[in-house]
């Protein structure tokens, strides 16, 4: 099998975007607007560094795992790839397994088999991963281009983007390898619960696989919950891997800094995986170590941003009798209709009001854009402005 990585639409489209225009509601990370020129963020300057603590064990402390749980990884996009790696090879092995077992078992002790006919790889089936749709572009391209046959399964539009367990019985084939969800979801923003994860979880167990979960924007939550970074978390549920980093709540994307919560064994062939890739500098593991010691105080900071940003999103729905969508408790982000342009026709009437935000065809919904507020408040107060006189004009 020849693994080939084409292009992803979406961030071919995204990259450089950013800096072209005034007004960025494309981002979702946390972050401040101002760019800074020394090594150090700002908001780590100045603070204090741990004494013995080493990075894969200030995350399992958050998450309650242990350390064999945890590979620490070049941010999510890492991360998901790691796992996609890991639980996409145990499908194979599986499958490897369970052929070898049917040909010996058919074999009679006068008629031996070749023993690699069953196995030939060119006639394996290929795993099967389901995604949900809609979803995040590179959550689909990524496993195909490992060697996957990726199908979808359903978050309706009209029931709110809810996670339906069932549907993932009802998608998977024999050669089912994992099903991925996003928690909040991308694009729409609406965050499960941990029983809901369990469910979903279980009903990938039932066909033999496993529940990979995205959690990046699981802190975009306020108030904070009891779960790591204050947000939900399926990590420790039977049959689950989850993914983080620092760059969506902490705002800290150019340390490059993520991370892998899961199984022994399935974060085992992660970390085998990762060795055929480059790992994360030093220096970002050192100031990694500094964020999470100083969390209480980033995590204040973070949930003030994320507050104002809700509230900021969701005057701006309400006052648009012209939009439809739903900004979810606390969320700073959301999927969003025009009751007469199609998404595209608003992002490129944004774009000539040097306004930033992004076409809902790249998560599945081309009559839809989502919006995401991450700068600081003041200057998403001022894109907010400049895209609601954009509206006017259309």
């Amino acid at each position: 099998m020849t693994t080939t990585f084409p292009s992803i639409p979406y961030l071919d489209w995204i990259i450089g975007r950013t800096d072209e225009v005034t007004h960025d509601l494309a981002t979702s990370d946390l972050r401040p607007t101002a760019s800074f020129e020394g090594l150090v963020p700002p908001s780590l300057a100045g603070l204090p560094d741990p004494d013995d603590a080493t990075l894969t064990g200030q995350l399992a402390d958050r998450y309650g795992v242990s350390e064999s749980n945890v590979l620490v990884t070049a941010g999510a996009t890492h991360a998901n790839f790691l796992a996609a790696c890991a639980l996409l090879d145990r499908a194979k092995r599986r499958r490897h397994e369970a052929d070898a077992s049917e040909a010996t078992d058919a074999t009679s002790p006068t008629d031996a088999a070749d023993p690699t006919e069953a196995t030939d790889a060119a006639d394996a089936p290929k795993p099967q991963v389901l995604v949900e749709k809609p979803g995040y572009q590179p959550l689909c391209e990524t496993p195909e281009a490992l060697g996957a046959r990726v199908d979808r399964f359903l978050r309706p539009p009209e029931f709110d983007h809810a996670l339906e367990p069932h549907r993932i019985e009802s998608a998977a084939i024999d050669s089912f390898a994992y099903a991925m969800v996003t928690n909040r979801h991308n694009p729409s923003g609406r965050l499960a619960t941990r029983a809901e994860l369990a469910e979903m979880a279980r009903h990938a167990a039932d066909v033999g696989g496993y529940l990979l979960v995205d959690e990046v924007y699981a802190p975009y939550v306020d108030p904070a919950d009891d779960g790591p970074f204050g947000g939900v978390t399926a990590a420790g549920l039977p049959n689950v891997v989850v993914t983080g980093s620092l760059t969506k709540f902490y705002g800290l994307g150019g340390l490059r800094v993520g991370w892998l919560v899961g199984p022994e064994d399935v974060v085992e062939r992660a970390r085998q995986a990762s060795m055929h890739l480059p790992s994360v500098a030093d220096p970002s593991k050192k100031l990694a170590r500094r964020a999470l010691h100083n969390s209480e105080q980033l995590d204040a900071a973070a949930r003030t941003h994320l507050s104002a940003n809700h509230e900021l999103l969701a005057s701006f729905l309400a006052e648009r009798p012209n939009l439809d969508g739903r900004i979810h408790a606390g969320g700073s982000f959301a999927l969003l209709e025009h009751e007469t342009h199609s998404g595209d026709e608003v992002v490129e009437a944004a774009l000539d009001g040097d306004v930033l935000v992004v076409p809902g065809r790249f998560f599945d919904r081309s009559d839809a854009f989502r919006t995401s507020l991450g700068g600081d408040p003041e200057a998403m107060a001022a894109a907010l402005d400049a895209f609601g006189s954009v509206l006017d004009e259309l």
